[in-house]
């Protein structure tokens, strides 16, 4: 059959020539989009505002109770601007509650805690994300089961376990049930299994390295944001945890949650000291925001740009 047998139609070069101006101006199109630049306009910065004072409001109100005295704090309508009291009030709170050793203690308590977690979950998040083995499901869905399993129901045998070992009243009696979390293991996996490519993995076996080196090598450079998000989320949770610290510890030997009910152990309780209180033990936690915020927050954007 030759070419001049071949049916053409009418409409063919028609057709053609408007595909391409088509194609072209799609790709000027998405070339312009590429490099624009979205700006907010004034209802985004509206809400802005409102999320940011909403969020700020507690803090703000807990200065305010803080820096006045417990007549002032009980009128109605509240103040709402601070008053002279508030150094007096957080020194008062200091000496009254211990503060000094409890937060000593809240800091070594939420530092381990937070640290093996991110070890502990990194390594399980790493195996069951990655490598095969029997029984990979089952334990997933065991570790994921725990935490269908209220932390009330195991307080009696496990406060009479840390007794057995001598642990009661002592800060190991608080680190060691915690050292790792079914939340943190589940999370890191999950994240594990699109930041992580099986190519890359398979790579580093073709060329001779066993797990633990694949691990150290490759899993935490890319676990990194991961890591420092989980990290923060445990040592906020481990810091504010007052349930099994007031259970197994005393005054003696205190974190800050439980030195803070000692400012609330009188028949009448004093409101702005016990705010000041709140505040001393606030205020650790915002240090490190504003010292590891950057970081936190680049690490989220580069996983965010790695998924």
């Amino acid at each position: 059959m030759t070419t001049e047998s071949l049916p053409i139609r009418a409409d063919a070069p028609a057709r053609t020539a408007s595909k391409e101006p088509a194609a072209r101006g799609g790709r000027r199109l998405f070339g312009q989009r590429a490099g624009r630049q979205h700006h907010a306009g004034p209802l985004a910065y509206v809400l802005l505002a409102i999320t940011a004072v909403v969020s700020i409001f507690p803090l703000y109100w807990t200065m305010v109770a803080a820096s006045t005295d417990n007549t002032r704090v009980s009128q109605t309508p509240p103040p709402f601007l601070p008053g002279p009291n508030l150094f007096s009030n957080l020194a008062r709170a200091w000496d009254e509650a211990a503060m000094g050793k409890a937060m000593i203690n809240s800091l070594i308590v939420a530092g381990v805690i937070a640290l093996s977690t991110v070890m502990f979950a990194t390594l399980a998040g790493f195996a069951f994300a990655k490598l095969r083995f029997k029984g990979r499901n089952v334990l997933l869905m065991l570790v994921i089961g725990t935490m269908m399993v209220p932390p009330q129901l195991g307080v009696v045998p496990l406060f009479m376990m840390m007794s057995e070992l001598g642990w009661s009243q002592e800060l190991p009696a608080v680190i060691f049930p915690t050292l790792v979390s079914a939340v943190g293991v589940f999370f890191m996996r999950q994240y594990l299994s699109e930041a992580l490519p099986d190519e890359l993995v398979e790579a580093a076996r073709v060329d001779g390295a066993h797990s633990l080196r694949i691990f150290w090598s490759i899993v935490l450079p890319v676990a990194r944001p991961a890591m420092a998000v989980l990290f923060m989320i445990t040592f906020v949770h481990a810091w504010n945890d007052f349930f099994w610290p007031f259970v197994v510890l005393d005054m003696t030997n205190p974190t800050v949650p439980v030195a803070l009910t000692q400012l609330s152990a009188g028949y009448i309780r004093d409101q702005s000291l016990i705010m000041a209180g709140a505040l001393l033990g606030t205020l650790p936690l915002l240090a490190m925001f504003v010292v590891f915020g950057r970081q936190i927050v680049s690490g989220i954007m580069a996983g965010a740009v790695k998924g």
